[in-house]
């Protein structure tokens, strides 16, 4: 069964302080924040364009599943997980624990 936070339940949203920005001298996504920022990779980025409060944790592992067909979906779900866990415990993330 799927922890209702953590699967099929949870709609997580970058927090209000969040800033998703590309730039342009890296070619890569950066989070933005009070005082700090963090440079994502593609999948990251990919995960955090996502948390917009309109999708469940299962429905954007579903959604990168898709595109990422050599990966298996478990997988997929585990670092989609891993990834909301490490922004929810920075306070960067909303409806998420």
């Amino acid at each position: 069964m799927t922890n209702s936070m953590t699967g099929d339940i949870a709609r997580p949203q970058l927090s209000p302080k969040v800033r998703l920005r590309f730039d342009r001298r890296t070619g890569r996504y950066l989070l933005l924040f009070p005082e700090t920022g963090l440079e994502l990779s593609r999948t990251a980025t990919e995960i955090a364009r996502l948390c917009t409060g309109e999708w469940t944790v299962d429905e954007i592992a579903q959604q990168l599943a898709q595109f990422h067909t050599e990966i298996s979906p478990v997988e997929i779900t585990r670092d989609v997980l891993d990834f909301l866990k490490t922004l929810a415990g920075r306070g960067l993330l909303q409806g998420f624990k």
